[in-house]
């Protein structure tokens, strides 16, 4: 049976959008109809949906207020329902801080919000100096270079690990 998967989403520079539009390439491929939504959209619809997964990229170590807000309106929708969660981030870039429990601003996040995903997953994200602000750049490159990254200002580099990606998607349709 087809179940119905909704994909909400909260993005700073687009790349978790882009996670999510090949999760959603990866469900469907599983005989699952998916849909995408921005976490700044109305949700009066989430109860109509079989499964729910939301994906949340991290600027200064932190989610946004939004997903904070989403997680504590829908808790109990989230909780009735299969479910998933992942992160972005620049710090999963290192393999050893690339799950839940190593990354620590996803096992910090997962800490205090009042919500239990049911799977996990945290992706590396998109480093790309040249897009960020003048404030953006200089504190991410200083971000960068206590962290040991690249610091070049004309970087542009993208951690993602697809096969990861597809993995997590896969694991959704099983739910």
């Amino acid at each position: 049976m087809m179940k119905r998967v909704l994909i909400v989403y909260s993005t700073t520079d687009g790349h978790t959008l882009k996670i999510c539009q090949r999760l959603k390439q990866q469900i469907e491929q599983h005989n699952h109809s998916a849909e995408l939504l921005s976490v700044d959209d109305t949700t009066a619809g989430l109860p109509s949906f079989d499964k729910i997964v939301l994906g949340a990229s991290i600027r200064y170590g932190k989610h946004h207020a939004k997903v904070h807000r989403f997680i504590e309106q829908y808790k109990n929708i989230l909780a009735a329902k299969p479910n998933a969660f992942f992160s972005v981030n620049l710090v999963a870039r290192k393999p050893e801080k690339a799950s839940a429990d190593t990354n620590p601003y996803v096992s910090k996040f997962l800490k205090n919000i009042p919500w239990h995903p049911q799977i996990v997953g945290v992706f590396a994200g998109v480093l790309n100096y040249p897009r960020y602000s003048f404030s953006d750049r200089l504190l991410i490159r200083l971000i960068m270079w206590i962290t040991k990254g690249p610091t070049d200002p004309a970087t542009v580099a993208e951690y993602t690990d697809w096969q990861k990606v597809d993995a997590f998607g896969r694991q959704i349709t099983l739910l």
